[in-house]
């Protein structure tokens, strides 16, 4: 007998990729979106030269090839913050980060519904386990506006379910017994946690509240890694660090808004402008400043952050990698050892591994009694990070779904549920 297909559909609206998820026809629940993908980079560009709007890889390609615009990346950072509600330049004209952030998220839609060959009016929508730490009222606002922004693009009816929730769904699709699971979702923005009774025998049942013994998480992600390797190895050679005239370090707010993927904008700005003639002012040490200038001129803040973005992956898989800067100085390149990248994001891994503790306290679980690491998200492929994790579980096995795809597809899995 055949299944219909669910008429509602699973969206992992993520910081770097979104992706959804559908159980329709196909035997892959993950939707193509891009070029044959599934997953589509977070990002929109708008190109002034020809009056047009990109996403995804191409909106990428389109700031690299050189265009004149504005690259927007990172968009769901400011859920929850009150950046939500600021505007950006785009050509003359003054557009809202909301308004970014339905732009891109109606355009997710149409593509899901292009692949799936109808309409979604009913979605599940993954979420954080907090959007924002320690700020119940915000992260309430966040979701708020998450929902607002959905509602807007065509989305009737909806809901939420935890990020590694979805991801625990979908992992569990491929069990034979049953396992206590440490779902480790290390997305873009959050790093996020739930300790979790799987099996086929529980999957079948509606009602799965008794299986979740806690959940848990804290807003650091990939882009975090990129923002500290960033300041660590690319922003002191435009100037982080350097000294003033009357031997003080010069003020450091630029540099930060540029290694920080969501306020890169904010360095094009006039009073950022201004800010920088200070900075001029005040340095004893010029030539870097000069570099700094020319990036800004060039508005290659995100350009940088790409190179940065693209050194913290390398160093995934190797021991050492440079970066390479030669587009602001001829021949101006920094060597980083995965030793250094361990060094600059120290203090964020020791957060993680902090909270994967209290989760475990939480839910009166030694780390002993884990069976499995499952881990999902791009920024869970960081070294340093998975090594923190496992020695918290030191009896789990590690292993891993999609790293960009487990939670869309899981979330198909809830959408059906909820909604048939």
């Amino acid at each position: 007998m055949s299944v219909s297909p669910a008429r509602a559909c699973g969206v992992d609206f993520g910081t770097s990729n979104s992706t959804v998820g559908h159980l329709g026809a196909a035997v892959d629940p993950l939707l193509i979106l891009e070029e044959g993908r599934v997953t589509l980079p977070s990002a929109v560009f708008f190109n002034v030269d020809e009056g047009s709007t990109h996403f995804g890889r191409d909106a990428m390609a389109q700031y690299l090839d050189g265009y004149e615009g504005r690259l927007v990346r990172s968009l769901k950072s400011l859920l929850g913050s009150s950046l939500i509600d600021a505007h950006t330049e785009v050509g003359g004209q003054s557009l809202s980060f909301r308004h970014l952030l339905a732009t891109f998220i109606g355009e997710l839609k149409r593509r899901a519904e292009r692949a799936a060959g109808r309409s979604f009016d009913c979605a599940v929508f993954g979420r954080p386990v907090f959007f924002v730490d320690g700020k119940p009222e915000a992260d309430k606002l966040a979701e708020d506006t998450l929902a607002e922004i959905a509602r807007s693009v065509g989305f009737r009816e909806l809901s939420f379910q935890y990020e590694p929730i979805g991801a625990a769904f979908h992992y569990e699709r491929t069990l034979g017994r049953e396992e206590l699971v440490m779902i480790a979702d290390i997305g873009g923005g959050t790093a996020d946690f739930s300790l979790v009774r799987l099996s086929p025998e529980r999957a079948k049942r509606d009602d799965r509240r008794e299986d979740l013994l806690a959940n848990g998480g804290v807003h650091i992600g990939g882009t975090d890694f990129d923002r500290a390797l960033n300041l660590a190895s690319a922003m002191p050679l435009l100037g982080l660090g350097s000294r003033t005239r009357n031997g003080g370090e010069l003020p450091s707010q630029i540099f930060y808004q540029l290694a920080t993927w969501h306020t890169i904008p904010f360095a094009y700005t006039r009073t950022a402008w201004n800010d920088l003639q200070q900075l001029f002012r005040m340095s004893a040490e010029h030539e870097r400043l000069d570099r700094l200038s020319r990036l800004i001129d060039r508005r290659a803040g995100h350009w940088l952050a790409l190179q940065v973005e693209q050194a913290k992956i390398a160093l995934s898989a190797a021991e050492h990698t440079t970066l390479d800067l030669g587009e602001l100085q001829e021949g101006l390149a920094s060597g980083i050892s995965r030793q250094d990248f361990a060094a600059a994001t120290e203090s964020l891994v020791s957060e993680v591994s902090r909270t994967v503790a209290a989760l475990l306290q939480t839910a009166q679980v030694s780390g002993a009694e884990v069976d499995t690491i499952f881990f999902t998200g791009g920024g869970s492929g960081v070294p340093q990070l998975r090594q923190a994790i496992s020695a918290v579980l030191p009896q789990a096995r590690a292993c891993e779904g999609d790293l960009f795809g487990s939670i869309g597809a899981g979330l198909a899995v809830e959408a059906a549920r909820r909604y048939g």
